[in-house]
């Protein structure tokens, strides 16, 4: 048992010490995005026919009828051995398609031809992903791999069957995933691995094709190639990527540059860089419009204002609104001031049993001698009311003037002064509102003790109020400071929405 154990262990290490070295082949793979530059070329690539590159594949045939495509690496390869991986997808409205797909490693570059769209007689490798059943078996859609020696020609009426090194029936057709190939080239022994496509997982690869003993020429050029006939499929490329293969303890070694070719390649990038720039800076002065128009396209993000530019655009304008509400404040509350000091003018003349001057109102007429108890209270409850509302509207500016505060710290923080008058005016508006504030809660103090020491005033008949023009009075004083706490509420709320 231990012995199986120990052969076992041998063969897998020994698997593993010949895993080949993977080096990805930049020159003979293409994906996307930015597939294709502005002109319609893949670098290192060209196609031919109908075939078309965009920015995320290259579609080698379109669903039209009786079309051709190709597209093929501008250079042969430079490595032996090789794997190549191709992300495709097949599409067609109908139940069949036609007439298929072919991945190419020949000598010489195809020419468009009979063969999905290349030419007959190649000297390489073909590999078909045939969709079309010519020979009426039921076989299709069909992978095979097929090697040429320039004497053979594809027989189309049996699909090939006899001049195939191997294949599978395998339908590649409208998958919901793109479907994958992995095509391997090593010590002369060729490997198909096919993805159906049916789910997203890349590593779901099943063995498709094995064949021994083949020999390909050395250096060649890949292609992928496809054609249409009755029926009609879109076929697009979405990625080929290559991997040259190297035995263990073969892989090329990384060319280290010397100090004397880096410090000239450093000497001559520098050298370019600044006759570039020099170049830029004469295009500018002779064409300002057409250079003003390519750095907006290079830099699209100059058209749009940033997120410190908006949010100082916020804060300006949180900062304004506050203003006009200020301001607002200030009359409103100048409105009240006054209002209390004629109120106050009033009461001191009823005491007094004198009348207010400039109000030209004619002396009540009142039927008793003096105001009872209960009037007096609900004059003195008047009076706390309007005290009581002078001390909310004070707490609501000092939240007013601390939450601006907040915001100017918040921007002389960010080094931005561009609202310090503003802040500074907001500053000035606040303590002048302060102070009047104060005037009137030490003027509605004094009164409201003046009420309560002593007995009851005795007022004259002819010059007294009466209780009906005092409650007349309180009611619209009251209606007066309900308004405007309403008022202030509802800027309160407006405002909120800064912060």
């Amino acid at each position: 048992m231990l012995y199986i154990f120990l052969l076992i262990c041998l063969q897998i290490f020994v698997v593993f010490c010949e895993l080949p070295h993977h080096k990805f082949e930049y020159k003979y793979s293409f994906k996307g995005p930015y597939l294709a530059q502005k002109d319609g070329t893949v670098p290192f690539w060209e196609h031919f026919g109908n075939a078309i590159a965009s920015e995320e594949m290259v579609r080698i045939t379109p669903s039209l009828r009786s079309k051709k495509g190709s597209i093929w690496t501008k250079n042969k390869t430079t490595f032996d051995w090789w794997q190549v991986e191709v992300v495709f997808r097949v599409n067609g409205r109908g139940r069949l398609g036609a007439d298929g797909f072919a991945f190419w490693f020949t000598e010489n570059k195809g020419v468009e031809g009979p063969v999905f769209g290349s030419n007959d007689h190649w000297i390489g490798l073909g590999v078909f992903f045939d969709s079309f059943d010519n020979d009426n078996r039921g076989n299709n859609p069909y992978i095979m791999a097929m090697y040429n020696d320039g004497t053979k020609a594809f027989d189309h009426q049996s699909d090939g069957v006899a001049q195939q090194l191997a294949g599978c029936q395998r339908d590649f057709r409208n998958k919901p995933f793109p479907v994958r190939a992995k095509i391997e080239y090593y010590k002369n022994v060729l490997t198909i691995l096919f993805h159906n496509g049916n789910s997203n997982n890349d590593e779901d690869f099943e063995l498709c094709v094995r064949a021994e003993n083949i020999y390909l020429p050395q250096h060649g050029y890949f292609g992928l190639s496809a054609a249409t006939g009755g029926l009609a499929d879109d076929h697009d490329a979405l990625k080929f990527l290559t991997y040259s293969l190297y035995p263990p303890g073969t892989q090329p070694t990384s060319q280290n540059i010397g100090d004397a070719e880096k410090e000239k390649f450093s000497k001559e990038y520098e050298e370019y860089k600044d006759k570039l720039e020099k170049q830029k800076e004469e295009f500018r002065k002779e064409h300002p419009d057409e250079a003003k128009r390519k750095d907006m396209e290079f830099n699209p993000d100059e058209a749009y204002e940033t997120s410190q530019q908006r949010e100082l655009q916020q804060i300006f304008q949180g900062q304004s609104s506050i203003f006009e509400i200020l301001r607002g404040l200030h009359r409103k509350i100048d409105e009240v001031i006054g209002r209390q000091e004629r109120a106050l003018s009033m009461l001191s003349a009823v005491q007094t049993g004198g009348v207010p001057q400039g109000q030209g109102i004619p002396p009540p007429q009142v039927a008793g001698g003096s105001l009872g108890r209960h009037e007096i209270e609900a004059l003195l409850g008047g009076q706390r009311e309007i005290v009581q509302s002078a001390r909310d509207i004070k707490s609501f500016v000092t939240d007013i003037h601390q939450r601006t505060g907040t915001i100017i710290a918040k921007q002389s923080e960010q080094g931005k002064p561009a609202g310090a008058g503003l802040a500074f005016e907001a500053n000035a508006l606040f303590q002048d509102v302060k102070e009047s504030l104060n005037i009137v809660k030490r003027d509605l103090a004094a009164v409201a003790a003046k009420n309560q020491g002593g007995p009851c005033p005795v007022v004259q008949p002819v010059s007294c109020l009466t209780t009906t023009y005092f409650f007349i009075f309180m009611s619209i004083q009251i209606v007066v400071i309900i308004g405007y706490i309403t008022y202030q509420s509802n800027k309160e709320s407006q405002a909120k929405k800064f912060y």
